[in-house]
């Protein structure tokens, strides 16, 4: 009999005009972007805690503190990619992923299937694993004001 884990992951960060705007590891186009010491991918990062979490290994500044120069800029596929490793050395593989992006603008859902096979090949996973939702905060809020992003991820793992 195989074990399994659920674990959950969320991550915010500030827009700022003119800072680019990386999600699920695609550029996209758009007056402001996330700020933050990495690229600031509140999707994978949200997915890096969610998997991080269900494998009981602490969270995302644990393994890649944002005081360490190593990561600055760094694109959060190369996280990802260390997360899935992570997990493989405790025998644990992805069962799925299901994720929320909250936020006003620019509208993702032209961007979803690029973002899925990004993840895939940086996690090793079928694309048919990964579910990437989108939704707005209704004009309310700091996401509303479109002064932040929002990402939330929930992931299965498993491990025989």
């Amino acid at each position: 009999m195989s074990k399994i884990r659920v674990g959950f992951g969320f991550d915010v960060h500030q827009l700022k005009t003119g800072h680019p705007f990386v999600l699920g590891g695609v550029n996209l186009e758009h007056h402001s972007g996330a700020f933050g010491h990495s690229d600031a991918d509140v999707l994978l990062h949200a997915i890096c805690d969610a998997l991080l979490g269900a494998a009981n290994l602490r969270d995302i500044g644990y393994h890649f503190s944002n005081k360490d120069e190593r990561w600055k800029g760094i694109s959060s596929l190369v996280l990802l990619q260390q997360v899935i490793q992570l997990l493989g050395e405790k025998g644990w593989s992805v069962g799925n992923i299901d994720a929320m992006v909250c936020l006003e603008e620019p509208k993702i859902n032209p961007h979803v299937p690029a973002m899925k096979t990004n993840i895939a090949k940086a996690g090793g996973i079928s694309e048919e694993d990964i579910s990437i939702k989108a939704t707005t905060n209704e004009q309310l809020g700091f996401i509303g004001r479109q002064e932040g992003v929002v990402a939330y991820a929930v992931c299965l793992i498993e491990k025989p």
